[in-house]
């Protein structure tokens, strides 16, 4: 494997400015993903591209009255990327175009909608006292090829880099203001892909936030289209598990790590939640892998650091549907799906550690970021942030 796993995009300027810088850098990963989700919406419910693409612009209202600016850097990927708006807005909406297809077609959903196992351990239980998150990204076969590694430096707001399907806004990844971010995919049977606030939406929101609360926010303040998983974590030593199922904030449930720890996988763990739990039905490897990460973390305890998060993601228990996730040649080729990426985070190096596939078979490729300036001054105590200097973030993948 070569020491760049996955492209590097970076991008600078206004919302259009960005997402034109993005769609130009990863034309032929934008167009990759759109040919990949064509053949999965057809596999799973017979929808067309402009089935698709007439139920994504349901979808352009409520994002509007969220964040606006995500319409324009949509817009402008679409132009970089020689693609109709309406494509790009399709792959930003895929989890929810997905429910929504399912459901008209009385068709069964796909793996749980994702497969990842994801984690967060705290200064308390790391070798080193720092803040680590990570996860194991699985899905379909095929994906794991249109992943950029994409690098945004806004005008307003915190710098940040995330781990994405290219043509999305975000998935997993950290800021400047030292928040990082991974994710679960969930399955309700209250997801039936009625417009509201997408998933991918609410991922880059939360890397746009400042601090924690807003992040907060970015789940609370708006309906949600999708059930999903978000955990925070932030580089003072914090972390809240946040799990969201449509509708707005009554459907918001929230938990924080034991004696440092917190795990999470594709099914709803929060002991108030109300709902019936889809991911339980269609994925029931979901409660082996989420038992077995956290006996793996709990077991090493005061000496986690990246080294011994590579070897809890590359358990192979239940495989081929381990936390390292195979494929199982047993099913349809679009029905298979594996670990595509692997990440863990040091939110207080700001390093990002990535492995392409699964982790069992490369090794961690370090990217180096440097995180300072005023962003991270406003997340510091005030003592804190008399010391730091400079007026501007710089985030730098080295």
């Amino acid at each position: 494997m070569s020491s760049e796993p996955f492209l590097r995009v970076h991008v600078t300027g206004t919302a259009l400015e960005r997402g034109r810088h993005y769609g130009a850098q990863a034309a032929h990963l934008v167009a990759g993903s759109m040919d990949t989700y064509r053949r999965i919406f057809e596999h799973y419910a017979g929808w067309d591209w402009d089935d698709v693409t007439r139920h994504a612009r349901t979808y352009v209202q409520p994002i509007e009255a969220y964040r606006t600016h995500m319409l324009e850097e949509m817009q402008g990927i679409a132009e970089g990327a020689g693609l109709a708006f309406e494509d790009v807005l399709a792959l930003n909406v895929r989890t929810e175009v997905m429910f929504a297809a399912i459901a008209r077609a009385a068709a069964r959903a796909p793996a749980a909608a994702g497969g990842c196992t994801a984690f967060a351990a705290l200064p308390e239980a790391t070798a080193e006292g720092h803040t680590l998150l990570g996860q194991n990204w699985d899905w379909i076969r095929g994906t794991g090829g249109n992943v950029v590694v994409l690098e945004a430096e806004p005008e307003d707001g915190p710098d940040f880099v995330t781990v994405v399907e290219a043509g999305l806004l975000a998935k997993t990844g950290l800021n400047s203001a030292g928040m990082g971010l991974v994710t679960n995919a969930l399955v309700s049977d209250a997801d039936r892909g009625e417009p509201g606030v997408p998933y991918h939406a609410i991922l880059r929101a939360i890397l746009e936030s400042e601090r924690p609360s807003t992040a907060l926010e970015a789940i609370t303040r708006h309906s949600r289209a999708s059930s999903a998983n978000y955990l925070i974590a932030h580089r003072d030593g914090e972390a809240v598990n946040v799990e969201a199922a449509p509708g707005d904030y009554s459907r918001v449930y929230i938990d924080f790590p034991d004696a440092g720890l917190f795990s999470h996988a594709n099914h709803f763990t929060n002991i108030r939640v109300d709902l019936k739990d889809v991911g339980i039905w269609d994925g029931p490897d979901s409660l082996l892998r989420l038992r077995r990460v956290q006996r793996l973390l709990e077991a090493r305890r005061g000496r986690l650091d990246v080294a011994l998060m590579r070897e809890v993601l590359s358990d192979h228990f239940s495989y081929p549907e381990g936390v390292c996730a195979h494929l199982d040649p047993s099913l349809p080729e679009v029905e298979q799906y594996a670990t595509q990426f692997s990440i863990v985070m040091d939110l207080d190096e700001g390093t990002i550690w990535l492995v392409q596939g699964n982790p069992c078979e490369s090794e961690f490729i370090r990217l180096e970021t440097q995180l300072s300036g005023l962003n991270g001054a406003h997340s510091a105590a005030p003592s804190q942030a008399a010391g730091i200097a400079g007026n501007k973030q710089e985030v730098l993948l080295q």
